[in-house]
């Protein structure tokens, strides 16, 4: 699925299931719950804390699925292409960082 045909499909599935798109302060408090369990996840698989019990079984790809989403939602709602802001941004970073992390000590 490209991210023009989730963009649609997400467009689709507001109109028809969710009845309407929540408004866009909601949906960013909504990005930002979203957001706050993926890093739940992250600290307790790959940093010190560890899993309650109850927590095991969550699943890391379900939850970056819930904040694409959402920021999808926020695109549709705003006008934003995320295909063209992607390539847009993809550029900058391309001619901003073109010798930086090549010459950055840190990364080797």
């Amino acid at each position: 699925m490209t991210i023009e045909e989730a963009q649609n499909t997400v467009e689709k599935w507001i109109n028809s299931t969710g009845i309407r798109y929540f408004n866009e302060l909601t949906n960013t408090a909504i990005l930002m719950e979203e957001v706050g369990e993926v890093a739940r996840i992250m600290a307790r698989k790959y940093g010190e804390q560890s899993f309650k019990k109850s927590e095991e079984d969550q699943d890391l790809g379900d939850e970056f699925a819930d904040v694409l989403f959402v920021l999808i939602c926020l695109a549709n709602q705003t006008g934003i292409n995320l295909t063209e802001a992607l390539q847009k941004n993809l550029e900058k970073k391309s001619i901003r960082d073109a010798e930086r992390h090549e010459n950055n000590t840190k990364l080797r």
